[in-house]
């Protein structure tokens, strides 16, 4: 069976990580999404929120599962007796800093493997940086994210549409 890491901060998780995962179950049995626990970053949502909303988003898939890690990836990885790590590319910008992480984490583990997957046509434009700024500004966020993100954005910061 194939397990693969889907690691970030989806903070909040946006339709372009959800694309995300349903094109890696295409290529993976299993897919962890792993919910990366950054003491020096606050973000809007708690890390036990983006668990949640994330366990709401996935409960009826059994081959998606959900969790939280802090420190090194390549120690999450060797914990859950993984190798593979799916990121997604929005742009070129991405790749840079992807491809520097990727080189990096099999330097440390040389078992770890990165899968890049380029963002689907609908969501490369999205980020959880700038649905956060327009929801803080009012802005609608409606198609960008999970309906139940959009209500606990409204929730959260009040007045979102």
């Amino acid at each position: 069976m194939s397990l693969a890491v889907y690691p970030g901060s989806f903070d909040p998780i946006t339709n372009g990580h959800l694309d995300i995962v349903q094109r890696a179950l295409k290529a993976f049995d299993r897919i962890i999404i792993a919910v990366a626990v950054n003491p020096g970053k606050e973000g809007l949502f708690s890390v036990p929120e983006r668990v949640s909303l994330l366990h709401d988003l996935y409960a009826e898939d059994d081959r998606v599962e959900i969790d939280s890690f802090s420190g090194l990836l390549v120690n999450y990885l060797r914990k859950r007796n993984a190798a593979a790590v799916v990121r997604g590319l929005r742009a070129v910008s991405d790749f840079e800093y992807e491809f520097q992480m990727a080189n990096m984490n099999r330097k440390l583990y040389g078992k770890a493997e990165t899968f890049f997957l380029m963002t689907g046509n609908d969501y490369f434009y999205v980020s959880s940086s700038l649905v956060k700024e327009v929801s803080k500004l009012g802005g609608c966020v409606t198609g960008l994210v999970p309906e139940s993100v959009r209500q606990a954005l409204e929730d959260k910061l009040g007045g979102v549409k």
